[in-house]
C-alpha cells in the first residue's frame, strides 16, 4: 500500500488480576486463539489469512492449471473520494459466506460472497493514510478509525465497543488487528516532531487496553525535530502465544540544516526499524534485532514477520523499505541469513549535503507483505529511488510513483538464494499471496498478475478499472482485489471491490 508511514519501551503491564480477568473475558476464549481461524481456515479470516502471517492458503480450487480460467464474477463500488492512498488499500477477509472489507474512511462493508450484494454497513467517515483492515475473532469484526479501535458484531455491524488510542504524542492509528488468546494487538505511528509510536494489546471483550509498549526507548534528545515508531502492518502470532511485530523509522527522513544526517535523534534510536518479540499476555519485551540504526533513509522494516519452518528451524522472516530480507532463528534469536532485493543506491552510510538518488526511496524497498508457502518466500519489491540529503528529503506527495518499477522475487527461505524474480513495469504496491501453488501480486497501474510459485511462468493476468493500492485475498475459487487508486494513465477510474471467480 501507498501509505504514509511513520513512527515510537517500557511494557504497561497487567497485574495478575487483570491477566485473569483477561482470559477469562476474552469473549469466552479462555486462552485460545478465535474459533474463525479454524472454522474458515480455507477462507482468508485475517489480515495476513493465519496467525502466521504467511498469506497463503492450503489447497482449494485456484492451481496452476485452473486459474486461467479466472473472470470477474461481481464488483463493489466504494463510495467514497480518493484520499493520500486512494480509496481501499486493506486486504479484503472472507468467512464462509460473507466478504468483509474497509475503505479509507474507515468504513466497514460486509458482503454476499457469491453475488457482492451489501449485508450491512458501518460508516465511520474518518479518513486514514492506510493500509488499515480488519479481522475476526469471537464472533466480531475488529478494526480502527485514525484514532480509535473498534469491535462490531460480524453478523449485523453494530458497534460494541471502541477505545481511544491516539494522544498528543501518537499521531495515528493505520494498522490493521490481530486477534489471538482473548485480545486484539495494534499499533499507533508517530510523524510529528516528538512523536512516539506504541503497540497495543486490548481485551477483545471490552476494548480495556491491557498494555502498551512505548516503541521508542527513552526521551527524544531534540523532540522539536525527532519523532517515528511504531507500526502499520498486522503482528503475527506463534504458538506460545508470542507476538512479533515490525516497527517503522523515525523521523526527520535526512536531517535537518541544524541537526543533519538525523543528528535530531542521535545513537541507534532503539526499537525503530526493529524486530520486536513480546510476551503477547503481558507486552514484555522477549527479545528485538534493530535492522537499520540510526535510519535516516525512512528505511522502515515494517511489513508483517512471518512465522514458518526453514531449513528445519522455527524461523521469523521480515523484510522492509530498506530492501532487505532477513530471516532468524526464533529459538537462538540469531540471523539465519540476509538477501537485498531490488535497485540499491546511496542507501548506506552518512548523507552528503546536496542532494542524490537515494534507493530504495520513500516509497521503495519491500512496500507490502510478502508470502510465504512450501518454503519458498515471495517477496514484492518497488524499484523507486528518491532525492534526498543530510539536511532533508524531497517532500513526499511530490514522489511519483508511475515512475518506479515493480519485482516479484522468489527466494528460498531455507538459505535466502534467489530462485525466481519477475520483472513489471510498474511498483507493486498489492503485496504477495498464495493458493494453491499460484502467487498472485498487482501493481500499481491496475494490472493482477498470476504466477507459477515453482518458476514465476506467468499464467494469469487482468486489469482492474483503478490503480491497486491494496493486497489481494484467495477464498476457494476467488481471487479479491481492490483497485481503490488514482493511477494517471486511467482517466476514468471506478473505485471498488473486484472478485474474479473460476468460470
Amino acid at each position: 500500500m501507498l501509505a504514509i508511514e511513520t513512527h515510537g519501551n517500557n511494557a504497561v503491564r497487567l497485574t495478575l488480576l487483570a491477566l485473569v480477568t483477561a482470559m477469562l473475558a476474552g469473549c469466552g476464549s479462555g486462552t485460545s486463539d478465535p474459533p474463525e481461524l479454524a472454522r474458515y481456515a480455507h477462507d482468508w479470516p485475517a489480515p495476513g489469512q493465519s496467525l502466521n502471517g504467511a498469506r497463503a492458503v492450503r489447497g482449494g480450487p485456484l492451481t496452476p492449471k485452473t486459474v486461467g480460467w479466472l473472470a470477474v464474477r461481481w464488483r463493489f463500488r466504494i463510495p467514497a473520494q480518493p484520499r493520500e492512498s486512494g480509496v481501499l488499500t486493506a486486504t479484503p477477509l472472507v468467512a464462509g459466506d460473507t466478504v468483509f472489507v474497509q475503505d479509507m474512511l474507515s468504513n466497514v462493508y460486509a458482503l454476499d460472497r457469491e453475488t457482492g450484494a451489501p449485508r450491512w454497513s458501518h460508516r465511520f467517515g474518518a479518513g486514514t493514510p492506510g493500509p488499515n483492515g480488519l479481522a475476526l475473532g469471537y464472533g466480531r469484526v475488529f478494526g480502527s478509525t485514525d484514532s480509535v479501535a473498534f469491535a462490531l458484531n460480524a453478523r449485523t455491524g453494530r458497534l460494541v465497543w471502541q477505545q481511544r488510542l491516539v494522544s498528543r504524542i501518537e499521531t495515528f492509528v493505520d494498522i490493521a488487528p490481530v486477534v489471538a488468546n482473548g485480545l486484539v494487538y495494534t499499533a499507533t505511528v508517530g510523524y510529528t516532531p516528538g512523536s512516539r509510536g506504541a503497540l497495543y494489546a486490548l481485551d477483545a471483550h471490552t476494548g480495556a487496553v491491557r498494555w502498551r509498549f512505548d516503541t521508542i526507548l527513552g526521551p527524544w534528545r531534540f523532540p522539536a525535530e525527532a519523532g517515528g515508531g511504531g507500526a502499520w502492518y498486522p503482528a503475527a502470532v506463534d504458538g506460545d502465544g508470542r507476538v512479533y511485530f515490525g516497527t517503522a523509522n523515525p523521523t526527520p527522513w535526512g536531517g535537518s540544516p541544524t541537526h543533519p544526517n538525523g543528528g535530531a535523534f542521535p545513537g541507534p534510536a532503539l526499537y525503530t526499524d526493529s524486530l520486536l518479540v513480546l510476551d503477547g499476555a503481558d507486552g514484555r519485551l522477549l527479545w528485538h534485532y534493530q535492522v537499520t540504526p540510526h535510519d535516516i533513509r525512512d528505511h522502515d522494516f515494517e511489513v508483517t514477520p512471518i512465522l514458518a519452518r526453514a531449513g528445519g528451524k522455527d524461523a521469523v522472516l521480515g523484510a522492509g523499505k530498506g530492501g532487505r530480507v532477513i530471516a532468524w532463528d526464533r529459538s537462538t534469536h540469531r540471523p539465519l541469513w540476509e538477501t537485498s532485493v531490488g535497485i540499491h543506491r546511496n542507501d548506506a552510510g552518512p548523507l552528503p549535503r546536496r542532494p542524490v538518488s537515494v534507493c530504495p526511496g520513500l516509497l521503495g524497498g519491500v512496500e507490502t507483505p510478502m508470502a510465504y508457502a512450501a518454503g519458498r518466500l515471495f517477496v514484492p519489491v518497488v524499484d523507486l529511488c528518491s532525492r534526498g540529503s543530510a539536511t532533508g528529503y524531497q517532500d513526499i506527495t511530490t514522489v511519483d510513483p508511475t515512475a518506479g518499477r515493480g519485482e516479484l522475487v522468489a527466494l528460498d527461505a531455507a538459505s535466502g538464494r534467489r530462485l525466481w524474480r519477475r520483472l513489471l513495469p510498474q511498483p507493486v504496491f498489492g503485496c504477495a499471496t498464495v493458493a494453491g501453488g499460484v502467487v498472485f501480486t498487482a501493481t500499481f497501474d491496475g494490472r493482477v498478475y498470476a504466477f507459477d510459485a515453482a518458476d514465476g511462468a506467468t499464467l494469469w493476468t487482468a486489469r482492474a478499472r483503478a490503480g491497486i493500492n491494496s493486497c489481494p485475498a484467495a477464498a476457494g475459487d476467488l481471487l479479491l482485489v481492490g483497485a481503490g487508486s488514482p493511477y494517471p494513465g486511467l482517466k476514468r477510474p471506478v473505485y471498488e471491490l473486484v472478485a474474479y471467480g473460476l468460470r
